[in-house]
């Protein structure tokens, strides 16, 4: 396997709008490496949490190709997607997106259960522990401040050490004392893990802290910024 854990090429996203069809993204060309920490920036509208998704496979480019670990997205059912996100990517939503009805501990053994892992209660737990919530594992959401609820989705993200973490506006949410919060366990967990971690991002102080900063506007790469 390569050092290059993403690859775009040429890539447009189309989508049908009620005056006809709008394009997203257009030609887009990016390379990831492993291990690379990478903030996806540029004014509301201009396509940032739209290249997130196709990175994730979670929308299908109309054009181009995208490629994760070597594997061609665009060759894989929306099945073979599932499995392979489940294995390899974390996707942190600003939404949050737990499930109500599930405490803390079930949402994030949830993924671990969905791949028929045997431990995954206890591999949960450890990592709410991680997170600074392991006195909160029989809450249900609800039940929960916003902080905490991001933390969860957290863990659930990184459960299963996927090489690959993705997050939209994760800190978008929260005050200044939670986003802070946040923003330095993102770093932390890509830290322990090596995970490559993906963010979409308004914060500056968020992006200053990633090695590689990408700007966008309307729907094209403007800027490709490496930190020193």
């Amino acid at each position: 396997m390569t050092g290059t854990v993403l690859s775009l090429t040429d890539c447009g996203l189309t989508l049908q709008g009620n005056a006809g069809p709008v394009a997203i993204l257009r030609g887009i060309a990016l390379k990831v490496n492993r291990g690379e920490t990478l903030a996806l920036t540029g004014p509301s509208g201009s396509g940032k949490s739209s290249l997130l998704m196709l990175m994730g496979g979670l929308e299908r480019a109309t054009s181009g190709e995208v490629s994760a670990l070597d594997q061609d997205l665009g060759t894989m059912n929306e099945d073979q997607l599932a499995r392979f996100r489940r294995a390899n990517m974390g996707v942190v939503f600003q939404s949050f997106h737990l499930i109500p009805n599930m405490t803390a501990l079930e949402n994030v053994a949830l993924p671990l259960e969905l791949g028929a892992e045997k431990n995954a209660f206890p591999r949960a737990k450890a990592e709410l522990e991680a997170v600074g919530l392991g006195h909160r594992i029989d809450h249900y959401p609800a039940q929960l401040s916003g902080g905490e609820q991001q933390r969860v989705a957290l863990a659930r993200a990184i459960v299963a050490r996927p090489p690959i973490l993705l997050a939209d506006e994760p800190t978008g949410n929260l005050d200044g004392v939670n986003g802070q919060a946040i923003m330095d366990l993102l770093f932390s967990l890509r830290d322990r893990d090596g995970s490559t971690l993906i963010m979409v991002t308004h914060a500056p102080e968020l992006a200053t802290r990633c090695d590689r900063v990408i700007r966008l506007t309307d729907g094209q790469i403007v800027q490709d910024q490496v930190r020193a």
